[in-house]
């Protein structure tokens, strides 16, 4: 069974280095107290800095000429274990994760089930690993005779400034805009560095699954809810977390698999606008769980002031996942007191095509295999959404097990009788309400009218309605831009001064 804490280190800062100079001071967005650690090395000195709340000593491991950083968990700690001799010291993620090294090298990280970032030193080489959906976001900026890395690209932005790099191209990995040299690790990828040379060698350790499974119905919704189940349990511990609650059938999945596995009432969370709210339909949920219920008004101007947050949390440039972010942000935003164990719901519409609303199968397999070879990069996993407050969030839905299942499923399972995420309703069926299962969907980002309010913000600058989605995303990247390519911090930049200087250069090309 995991911790019942948070993860000993939520995000780093790494320096795999020839010499023993220290790493520039970061700045994350994370929240959390800050940890320096140095591990010489035979040939390299690995030194960290380590946001973490209160065990930061969990996170490092060495042994011998093998030093290890951890940022994030590991779901399959149980099976991990039976391949080891009896005895090893597992207590921890990191010990067990560098107890694996020393057999499979770094295939470990093909047997990993997790929601991390990992950096390992040993002899001459720097192994640069994200989980399967690279739902830790990891950044490195490798060079001759020093390999950074960290999970945040404004913690790098530093050392871009004071010793511009030598832009090592790292073969397979997406360059960050606007960051010389920076590049984003891929998802499910272990990146090998030489950290004599910079040079990388990229070797996957998951692709989503592109063959399809035909599967009786009976035995599809089983193994759906069980397998949806052990990733919930997984992420609970034992402990009562946070369920974020829009009263949906992904949301109230989760939050059903979590109450019956919490001791005591659920913690359930709903948010809304002055514009648009689910309250009425995550109520019914929570009053059938039995949930200690709350809900979160967030006026609609605070909302988009709020874009700032979200891009700097997330460092995505694309606009629609921002509009699926915000919302989030702004709910993390508000949730004051201790860090806090949050579950969500989303993720689920990737693997299950929910938001395409296609009945034909070929249109909807398309979408299913569109989407799931092209989130990577996107960054709408990414815990720092809530760490910004603190507080540690994960994503049952994009459990390697849970996708394993959830992807190579026929599309007729999917869209069935009518119904959008069929097998996913009819597993959770005997968990919740009927009106609650055969709710149709609705995207985040529509129940809290952000996108229309993002539109509406927009229009009300002067541009046309033809060029909303353009403008939108030249706000994002500008932003962006001052954020986390300026370090300017979030609450000097104005959402609405991003808007009319869009609209001003629109209107000059015309």
């Amino acid at each position: 069974m995991m911790a019942l804490t948070l993860p000993a280190a939520t995000g780093f800062l790494v320096s795999a280095q020839l010499g023993g100079d220290r790493v520039p001071g970061p700045v994350f967005a994370t929240r959390g107290a800050h940890a320096t650690v140095a591990e010489a090395l035979s040939t390299q000195t690995l030194n960290t800095v380590l946001v973490h709340a209160g065990s930061a000593a969990d996170a490092v491991a060495r042994s011998g000429d093998t030093a290890l950083v951890l940022a994030g968990e590991l779901y399959n700690r149980e099976e991990l274990l039976t391949l080891l001799p009896a005895g090893t010291d597992g207590r921890t993620d990191a010990q067990l994760l560098l107890a694996l090294l020393g057999v499979y090298d770094l295939h470990t990280f093909r047997l990993l089930n997790g929601r991390f970032a990992a950096a390992v030193a040993l002899g001459d080489r720097v192994l640069l690993a994200t989980d399967h959906a690279g739902s830790v976001p990891l950044y490195t900026l490798p060079a001759p005779g020093r390999v950074l890395a960290a999970t945040e690209i404004k913690a790098l932005v530093p050392a871009t400034v004071h010793s511009p790099p030598s832009g090592r191209p790292v073969a397979e990995a997406r360059r960050v805009r606007r960051v010389p040299g920076v590049h984003q690790v891929p998802a499910g990828t272990v990146l090998e560095l030489d950290v004599r040379t910079g040079a990388a060698t990229p070797s996957r350790t998951w692709t989503p699954p592109v063959s399809r499974r035909i599967l009786p119905e009976a035995e599809a919704t089983a193994a759906v809810r069980e397998t949806l189940e052990r990733a919930v349990m997984a992420r609970t511990g034992g402990t009562t977390p946070l369920v974020v609650l829009s009263g949906g059938i992904d949301s109230s999945g989760v939050a059903a698999l979590a109450a019956a596995h919490t001791d005591g009432p659920l913690d359930t969370l709903s948010m809304g606008t002055d514009t648009s709210d689910e309250f009425a339909e995550a109520r019914v949920v929570a009053t059938h769980l039995g949930s200690a219920h709350r809900e979160i008004t967030v006026p609609t101007a605070d909302l988009l002031g709020q874009l700032p947050y979200a891009i700097w949390a997330s460092e995505s440039v694309d606009p629609d996942i921002i509009e699926y972010l915000l919302p989030l942000t702004a709910l993390y935003r508000a949730l004051d007191g201790p860090a806090r164990r949050i579950l969500t719901g989303y993720g689920a519409d990737i693997p299950l095509a929910g938001m395409h609303r296609e009945d034909r199968l070929p249109q909807l397999d398309t979408a299913v295999t569109y989407d799931m070879a092209t989130f990577d990069g996107l960054n709408e996993m990414t815990p720092v959404l809530s760490g910004i407050q603190g507080h540690w969030s994960t994503h049952p839905y994009w459990d390697r097990d849970v996708l394993d299942l959830l992807v190579p499923l026929e599309a007729g399972l999917k869209r069935r009788h009518g119904r959008d995420k069929w097998v996913l309703r009819e597993a959770m069926s005997p968990l919740l309400p009927h009106e609650t299962v055969t709710r149709p969907k609705l995207g985040v980002h529509e129940g809290s009218g952000t996108t229309s309010s993002f539109s509406l913000l927009l229009m009300d600058a002067g541009v046309p309605e033809a060029d909303i989605h353009r403008a939108k995303s030249l706000v994002v990247r500008e932003i962006f831009d001052r954020v986390v390519v300026e370090g300017l911090p979030p609450a000097e930049v104005s959402t609405a001064d991003a808007v009319h200087r869009v609209s001003a250069r629109l209107k000059e090309t015309e």
